[in-house]
């Protein structure tokens, strides 16, 4: 429990700034979560008191998000669709915050995709994107002794490393703000996620609180440093889209 809350510290730390930020006058944000799979982050937003729909391709997994928010005691809508279909589905400028955690690097066009995001956060809103990084999986090969792959990932426009490699993309801070501002939308924040947590074993972390915590220090100061996000095994970046 203790290293699964160090993995996800940083990004809850940001996703709360931002939902301040960009709060409205009831305090209640009207947040989607596309490719929410089983609730995730959208039951604890809900728990805060945020109306949360969860946009997911996979029945399954929205089932398993239903029985999860009913134990949770709150309310969760959830819609099988894709990120493309967002305006169809949800219409233009309906949320204040959208979430697409882990989706941009499965979707078929991620321009498309983030065009979908655009049209369905409102004017002052946010969109909060979480990538795999392409640095931290060549360091992460390399120290795993593949160097071929380790090589292959940084030379290829993907970031992977080979036929095997599951991952079909993967981004750097670059390429992934570059699809931002594709996009129309203004890169606010870009915070590296788990830059030091991956190479700790899990058994260090979970028997001892004080060195969690210490970690978790440690991470927060690391994810904004400009060099040392950029070797984070995630790469978050909130975007706004800019009052008209």
């Amino acid at each position: 429990m203790r290293y699964s809350r160090v993995r996800s510290a940083v990004l809850w730390e940001a996703l709360r700034g931002v939902l301040d930020r960009i709060a409205p006058a009831s305090g209640r944000s009207e947040v989607v979560d596309v490719g929410g799979g089983t609730g995730g982050f959208a039951v604890p937003l809900a728990e805060l008191g945020h109306r949360v729909t969860v946009v997911d391709s996979n029945p399954d997994a929205l089932a398993a998000l239903e029985r999860r928010a009913a134990e949770s005691g709150v309310a969760v809508r959830a819609l099988q669709g894709d990120a493309v279909d967002l305006p169809d589905m949800l219409g233009r400028d309906s949320a204040d915050l959208v979430l697409c955690h882990s989706v941009l690097e499965y979707v078929d066009d991620p321009g498309a995709a983030m065009a979908a995001l655009t049209g369905v956060v409102r004017p002052g809103g946010s969109v909060s994107l979480l990538v795999a990084g392409q640095i931290a999986t060549a360091l992460h090969r390399a120290v795993a002794g593949h160097f071929d792959d380790a090589r292959a990932v940084l030379t290829d426009p993907s970031g992977r490393w080979g036929e095997g490699d599951r991952m079909p993309r993967r981004f750097t801070r670059e390429t992934l703000s570059a699809l931002v501002r594709g996009a129309n939308l203004r890169v606010a924040e870009l915070h590296g996620v788990r830059i030091f947590a991956d190479l700790v074993p899990s058994s260090m972390i979970d028997g001892d609180s004080d060195s969690a915590d210490a970690l978790i220090a440690l991470e927060t100061v690391a994810a904004v440093h400009p060099v040392l996000r950029d070797l984070a095994t995630q790469l978050h970046l909130v975007a706004d889209r800019p009052v008209e």
